[in-house]
């Protein structure tokens, strides 16, 4: 179970045990009901509300959870679960894809201080403040935008459009091939010359990989690399990869910036087109930013604008630009101009 999780073990029981304390209170007033009472007895009406108690009636609403419970009061004033969503959406991105219950306890203590903050600050007329004013114009406007956005988003980056655009993309990305590998590397030519005549005696290529290849991490596999393509290699490892036909082995130890290889290729094919989760999140954001340029292109071309300079005066239009040189009057002859260099002051 997650250390993250463990906190939540206490409520999950605390709600279980008050679910079951209704039915629990339910049964209890019918163990007197077993034997029958004197003749004497007070009359029927009097014995119902010991059947049922007004603690059981009330305990049966509380084991219902609420849909967006008080959890916290400041000075009285309640903060709800629903502000801690909020909250939760203004952290940053990893934060924000956890679940409520972890950050709970820190972001509620982050919005206590909130509210102590704002109750002061409304305590002492600070909503009274011009430069405050001003400040919340602003804000209120960034708000709307950023509100604004995430709607246009919604509305026009759509499952099935995405979806549209992955397989466009799809068509303009021509399959790579790749090649499925193993190396042994070791630190100078003569050793490699030496593994290679053993491999060609038919020693296990997986074996001496473990035993001798510096690269331990490859090794402890057998050497095997996986499936990469040209441009995952460094040049002179990928172009002697790539000239290897399935089950080849090189014949000449391959030096790179580690040291000497010695390669085989396992197999050959296309790699496989990236899958759409692994694209999704790029063109999400491809097609959101296209949606907002277009939407602001299309504001800008129905609204009067108006720019000024930092001292609110008006912006003077830009200079004509210079007429160009008159053509030459005659072939040959270069048109009047002044001298390339000044000519020499006078001594």
């Amino acid at each position: 179970m997650s250390h993250r999780l463990r906190p939540l073990r206490p409520i999950f029981l605390f709600c279980a045990a008050a679910a079951m304390a209704g039915p629990v209170a339910a049964q209890q007033p019918a163990a007197p009901q077993a034997a029958p009472p004197p003749a004497a007895q007070a009359p029927a009406p009097a014995q119902k509300p010991p059947a049922k108690p007004p603690a059981a009636a009330a305990a049966a609403p509380a084991a219902q959870p609420l849909k967006d419970p008080v959890v916290a009061t400041v000075n009285g004033q309640p903060i709800r679960l629903s502000e801690l969503e909020i909250a939760q959406q203004a952290l940053p991105q990893q934060y924000r894809n956890m679940p409520l219950q972890a950050v709970f306890p820190a972001l509620l203590d982050r919005i206590v201080d909130s509210k102590l903050v704002v109750q002061e600050g409304k305590k002492n007329k600070v909503t009274d403040d011009p430069a405050f004013k001003k400040r919340m114009a602003f804000v209120e406007d960034q708000v709307l935008q950023d509100f604004w956005i995430q709607r246009e988003v919604a509305r026009k980056v759509t499952q099935e459009k995405l979806q549209q655009r992955y397989e466009e993309r799809l068509k303009s990305m021509p399959a790579e091939e790749e090649v499925h590998a193993r190396h042994i590397l070791v630190s100078t030519e003569d050793e490699a010359k030496a593994i290679i005549a053993e491999l060609k005696k038919g020693a296990a290529f997986d074996k001496l990989a473990k035993e001798k290849s510096t690269d331990k991490a490859s090794g402890a596999e057998g050497g095997d690399l996986g499936w990469f393509k040209k441009s995952d290699m460094v040049k002179e490892f990928a172009d002697a990869a790539f000239a290897l036909n399935k089950g080849d082995l090189t014949e000449t130890p391959v030096k790179t910036q580690f040291g000497y290889h010695v390669i085989k290729v396992e197999d050959r094919r296309k790699a496989p087109p990236p899958a759409f989760e692994e694209l999704a999140d790029q063109l999400r954001e491809e097609m959101a930013r296209e949606a907002v340029t277009a939407q602001l292109d299309q504001l800008r071309s129905g609204a009067k604008i108006e720019k000024f300079n930092m001292d609110g005066s008006k912006v003077e239009a830009a200079p004509a630009k210079p007429a160009a040189p008159a053509a030459p009057a005659a072939p040959g002859r270069p048109p009047a101009a002044a001298p390339a260099t000044p000519p020499a002051a006078p001594k």
